[in-house]
């Protein structure tokens, strides 16, 4: 299944896989936290992504690893804004990865091209925020918050009840306004979910990946990789990460969410090429 992804001044065919490369300017990030707080790092992180073939850049100054505490809106505002400055004129389109509808509802008055949600827009406010724009969401699933999510997730049914969930999320975004062909789906890998879970949801990504949205995953250096490789180290876990976006793509999945974006651009060539 093909789409093209309207994001705000930006039309992204998804043909092949895209790349979204992240940046996270957060001092408690499970595995960059503090490289690149400084706006100045930042920036030169994003430069660097673009350059080695970044489709779509992500911005994330509030961490959602397992255990992160919440900040204040203000506090996020005040990390992105510097950033988003300088990122915006690179030629790609800028993701920016809150939960907020106060944070949704500052950065939008810039022109971004995606919010990317682990709440899936269900803050009060942020649909109404999104749906006044020409942004493309994202919408993931997360069982619990950030600080709880992988305490003991439980599911009867992990995979239909997270297509479930994302489906009724996007259907009260087309409800709200925001036109299909900018809705994405996130599964949520690490969100709310032990390895066996995401087992079952990897299993079950051709099924998501039919239900008319693009599909969105993010496995980089996750530590249900470093469970299977029994590698705790994230900057340890390439080699799986890479496995586990091919995987994916092969599946159907029309954007991976990544840390080592030279890297997966080089294997997702050859996976076109001999595919």
């Amino acid at each position: 299944m093909t789409f093209t992804l309207h994001a705000g001044g930006f039309t992204l065919p998804l043909e092949q896989p895209r790349v979204m490369g992240i940046v996270n300017i957060t001092p408690d990030s499970f595995s960059d936290g503090g490289q690149f707080a400084s706006p100045a790092a930042a920036i030169t992180h994003a430069k660097r992504l673009v350059d080695e073939g970044a489709d779509i850049l992500d911005i994330g100054a509030e961490s959602t690893r397992p255990g992160a505490t919440p900040i204040s809106a203000a506090a996020e505002i005040a990390r992105l804004m510097p950033v988003l400055e300088g990122v915006l004129g690179l030629g790609v389109p800028v993701s920016v990865d809150t939960r907020h509808a106060a944070v949704m509802r500052e950065v939008l008055k810039l022109p971004i091209a995606m919010v990317n949600d682990v709440h899936a827009l269900q803050d009060e406010g942020a649909l109404a925020a999104c749906a006044a724009s020409n942004v493309a969401v994202c919408l993931m699933h997360m069982q619990g918050t950030p600080l709880t999510m992988q305490a003991a997730p439980q599911y009867a049914d992990v995979a239909s009840e997270v297509q479930r969930f994302l489906l009724s999320r996007a259907a009260a975004c087309e409800r709200a306004g925001i036109a299909r062909n900018r809705i994405v789906l996130d599964p949520g890998f690490g969100f709310g979910k032990t390895l066996e879970h995401s087992v079952s949801l990897m299993q079950a990504l051709p099924t998501l990946c039919a239900q008319g949205f693009p599909v969105l995953v993010g496995w980089s250096r996750k530590s249900v990789l470093g469970a299977i490789t029994q590698k705790p180290q994230p900057q340890d876990r390439l080699a799986a990460s890479l496995a586990a976006a091919l995987l994916s793509a092969q599946k159907g999945v029309k954007i991976l969410r990544v840390h080592n974006v030279a890297e997966t651009v080089d294997a997702l060539k050859i996976l076109k090429t001999f595919r």
